[in-house]
């Protein structure tokens, strides 16, 4: 699906970027607020945005101060992968 945006001169101008790079920031900000909104998965969110490794996503969203909140069983997951690399 294509979605077109109308916005004033003046906004494109201050912005300072040309249309695929606007475009890009566009679709950029709506997968972060559809991620910190809860209506996107992280990986819904990394396809949308054409990420192929998850290592990707966790960048970008690093980048852009979103944390995604952690499960019991991944923090259980880290706990033992740090224990063994510590033996």
């Amino acid at each position: 699906m294509q979605i077109t945006l109308n916005l004033p001169e003046e906004v494109v101008r201050q912005l300072g970027q040309d249309v695929e790079t606007l475009s890009r920031t566009a679709l950029e900000a709506l997968a972060l607020e559809g991620i910190r909104s809860g209506k996107l998965s992280a990986a819904e969110a990394r396809r949308l945005l054409g990420f192929r490794a998850r290592n990707q996503m966790d960048g970008f969203l690093t980048a852009h101060g979103v944390d995604l909140p952690l499960t019991m069983a991944q923090v259980s997951r880290d706990s033992d992968t740090a224990l063994a690399f510590s033996e």
